[in-house]
């Protein structure tokens, strides 16, 4: 059924068609009876799947990662599919209208997407404001906020960014993720270097120590950091006891993909890849960091993951939690639950 409507929808621009079937959904999910079939319809079935991570308690392994919901709108539909968790963002101090469309594109004979959105977000103060009502339904749903820096701010400020969404969201996620690791905002891989990196995850470990409830700080790498580059990572996270990793952001590199696809992005040109194509990459990358950190660093597995088999490869290769995203868009809404009835919550580490 999803497969004949994605076909349609392929038809129309990605980012269009993004929020034409949110809201549509939206729609939906507020009529009564229609609201409790898509419930039945897409809620996992499967009830040993919870987990403790970070302090948390998470009803299932599969989330949906930053960048879908990047303005905490949709927390309420996002929940009657069936997500463990959803992580909201990237959210900057300021609004910021992103890069030019279009900004998005689809590269179907690969199931992947190129993107280069340039964090595009209502600002921290409304997205705050949204997140504070949300919190008076008592939902369960374990919420992430990912922060990063405006466009307009210089690396040497970027840890004053970091401190404002940091403060500003603190009462309303319950767990953070540093974003210095999307390729569309100019200069922003640079604040990867162990100097800045430490520099902001300290600075944000010294508010967050002195809240009466601390909340988990993850960081979000890059999967084209050299391996001296990941291993500084590696160490400093040992170093200043971070909580966890979410491993990874988009790629710039199209190694992977097949002919017909590489043309098609060169056309399409700078931008951030994702989907099947850097699944077995993000795979050994996850693999490589849990080794190293005999697992002490929580892996949250994020790339090419749209089946059952790809999220119990993560979960094998050391990861803790899995996100989805392009693989949500190919698969459409039962994803998350045909991952839960396949998956199994086992890991060496």
């Amino acid at each position: 059924m999803y497969h004949l409507l994605r076909k349609f929808l392929f038809l129309f621009s990605p980012e269009g068609v993004h929020y034409f079937s949110m809201n549509a959904f939206k729609v939906l999910c507020n009529i009564p009876l229609v609201n409790t079939l898509i419930k039945k319809s897409f809620q996992p079935t499967k009830k040993d799947l919870a987990s403790q991570q970070f302090g948390l308690l998470f009803k299932n392994p599969v989330g949906l990662g930053a960048g879908f919901d990047k303005n905490a709108r949709y927390l309420n539909e996002l929940e009657h599919l069936g997500f463990g968790f959803v992580e909201i963002g990237t959210v900057t101090p300021l609004p910021q209208a992103g890069n030019d469309k279009p900004r998005l594109f689809r590269l179907p004979e690969d199931k992947a997407l190129i993107n280069r959105m340039g964090f595009n977000n209502e600002g921290v103060k409304i997205v705050a404001e949204r997140l504070a009502k949300w919190q008076t339904t008592n939902s369960q749903l374990i919420i992430g906020g990912n922060i990063g820096k405006n466009k307009v701010t210089p690396n040497e400020d970027a840890w004053k960014d970091y401190e404002i969404c940091f403060k500003e969201l603190h009462p309303y996620v319950d767990y953070f993720v540093v974003n210095v690791s999307s390729p569309n905002t100019p200069g922003l891989r640079e604040l990867q270097e162990k100097d800045s990196l430490r520099k902001i995850l300290l600075h944000l470990q010294m508010i967050n120590n002195a809240k009466a409830k601390a909340k988990p700080i993850l960081l979000k790498i890059a999967p084209d950091l050299t391996l001296q580059q990941v291993d500084d990572v590696i160490d400093l996270a040992m170093e200043i006891k971070l909580d966890g990793l979410v491993v990874s952001n988009t790629t710039i590199s199209r190694e992977e993909l097949s002919d017909t696809s590489k043309a098609l992005s060169e056309k399409i040109g700078a931008g951030g890849l994702s989907g099947l194509p850097v699944r077995k990459k993000n795979t050994d990358l996850v693999k490589y960091i849990a080794d190293k950190t005999n697992g002490e660093v929580p892996i949250i597995a994020s790339g090419g993951i749209f089946t059952g088999a790809d999220a119990q490869e993560k979960i094998d290769a050391g990861a803790v939690l899995v996100q989805v995203w392009t693989g949500f868009i190919y698969e459409g809404p039962s994803i998350v639950k045909k991952i839960c009835n396949v998956v199994k919550q086992s890991s060496s580490y």
